[in-house]
């Protein structure tokens, strides 16, 4: 609206300037001379202006002609589109002017004016590869969507532009909310340009929200393949939608296919906590126990994490405390000095009644890290050293308002998980769980895995530790 209206202003500015100027001259007065072949020929200044116009409008004629007589010269020479090419070249040079102009409009957000010059040039240019695109895109940011879809469906008749049509079909089918028929396009678009990272990631995005592991798998590997995604990210990745495929198969009853699976998800990234923990179980049950074992060990050393000393202690499940405590020595002697592991020596030297081994063991944790789970672990010290109710109970409240220590935390959007999922359930980023601290604010959760080993293995109720791990209890589920 404005540009029209400085136009409207330069135009009228236009013509009054030739009207001051034609003034101008007949005012001034005087002659213009003019000698030819020894001739002098007199003129009026308006004359000598006009005829100066004319003039080059001879020249300009004389050049158009010129170039017709070279293209009926070159066509009598064999050139038999000469003379079209002649006639087209001004009307070719208005549409692409025409289509220059359409594509600035629409980077400009003017989707209508965009789609009046496009149309301009349609017509002028006959050239559809190259006017869809640009109306498809006005007629969408213009909310005429029937019209798009319209043009998009018409880029699909080119080899050129098939992507760009099945990929602006695509996305106006999310827009919509039909999934389903979006997952083909995108397909098919990943079919036509399995480089194109924008839509490696919107398939893969569509295949882990559907639960199509195996598509998704195929798409991490292209990826890879076409150096889009590093390869150790890529194995990472496969591992954990391998473990998800495990998962969903053991869910239906697939035990066999599942626990391949769960071991191929662990092959491909041995420490990842969840796939080590799953193959561990499936190894368990198929009774490889020293398979199970060796998968945890090689995990441990990369993480220490409660999850895999949980699963370690389910490959031997009757066994006594001391045995357990042996058996554990695997463990604890790699990354001595981590937080997780001294943790465990303690709870394990609980379990086995060695109270003073297992302050040895927690050292000052309680007091550099103070969690919920170590200030149990001392409640458990003191209640088997012999220390009273009161003392017991004034370590438990501290545990009761301690953080919970580390947690799965997605770091896209840093909310706090109960337990590790390939994808977040608040921001859906792939492959984001962390395991650390969260920070004090967020850490809103107290209940905690406590003494996880003690409770298996004492069997006495009258055990002065049990009752405390009892008494731990409650207050974790408080």
């Amino acid at each position: 609206m404005i540009w029209s209206l400085v136009r409207i202003i330069l135009f009228i500015g236009i013509i009054a300037l030739i009207t001051f100027g034609i003034v101008f001259v007949i005012e001034t007065g005087g002659e213009v001379r003019l000698s030819l072949a020894e001739k002098e020929y007199s003129f009026s200044p308006l004359i000598g202006v006009i005829g100066l116009v004319l003039l080059l409008a001879a020249l300009w004629v004389a050049k158009l002609a010129l170039g017709l007589m070279s293209a009926v010269f070159h066509f009598f020479n064999g050139d038999e589109t000469a003379i079209t090419r002649y006639f087209n070249r001004n009307r070719e040079k208005k549409g692409f002017d025409a289509l220059a102009e359409g594509m600035v409009a629409l980077a400009a957000g003017e989707g209508k004016t965009a789609m009046a010059q496009v149309s301009k040039a349609e017509r002028m240019l006959q050239r559809p590869e190259l006017t869809n695109l640009v109306n498809a895109q006005a007629a969408e940011m213009s909310g005429d969507t029937k019209k798009a879809l319209k043009y998009y469906k018409s880029l699909l008749e080119n080899d050129r532009t098939r992507f760009v049509g099945v990929r602006g079909l695509m996305k106006q089918k999310l827009a919509e909310g039909d999934t389903d028929t979006a997952m083909k396009l995108a397909q098919k678009a990943f079919a036509l340009r399995p480089a194109h990272e924008e839509t490696q990631n919107l398939l893969f995005e569509m295949q882990s929200d559907s639960g199509d592991w195996s598509g998704a798998r195929e798409t991490i590997v292209t990826k890879v393949r076409k150096g889009s995604l590093p390869k150790d990210v890529g194995r990472r990745r496969e591992a954990i939608l391998a473990m998800a495929d495990a998962k969903d198969l053991l869910d239906a009853g697939d035990v066999e296919a599942g626990k391949n699976a769960a071991i191929n998800a662990n092959k491909l990234a041995p420490t990842l906590i969840p796939a080590a923990v799953l193959a561990a179980e499936m190894q368990t049950l198929a009774g490889n126990k020293s398979a199970a074992a060796k998968i945890i060990k090689k995990a441990w050393t990369g993480n220490t994490h409660p999850d895999l000393a949980a699963a370690f202690a389910e490959i031997e499940e009757n066994e006594t405390s001391e045995q357990r405590l042996k058996r554990f020595n695997v463990l604890t002697r790699v990354n001595a000095t981590d937080t997780e592991t001294r943790l465990l020596k303690a709870e394990l030297a609980l379990a086995d009644e060695d109270f003073p081994a297992a302050r040895r063991a927690l050292a000052d944790l309680h007091e550099t890290e103070p969690t919920a789970r170590s200030l149990s672990v001392m409640a458990a010290i003191h209640r088997g050293e012999g220390a009273g109710d009161e003392i017991v109970r004034g370590w438990l409240n501290k545990a009761l308002v301690a953080s919970r220590g580390p947690q799965w935390i997605c770091s896209s959007c840093n909310k706090i998980h109960v337990a590790w999922t390939p994808k977040c359930d608040n921001c859906k980023a792939f492959d984001s769980m962390d395991w650390k601290t969260p920070p004090a604010s967020d850490d809103v959760e107290q209940s905690t895995r406590q003494l996880p080993f003690v409770a298996s293995v004492l069997t006495a109720s009258d055990s002065a530790t049990d009752a405390v791990v009892e008494e731990a209890e409650v207050v974790s589920e408080s």
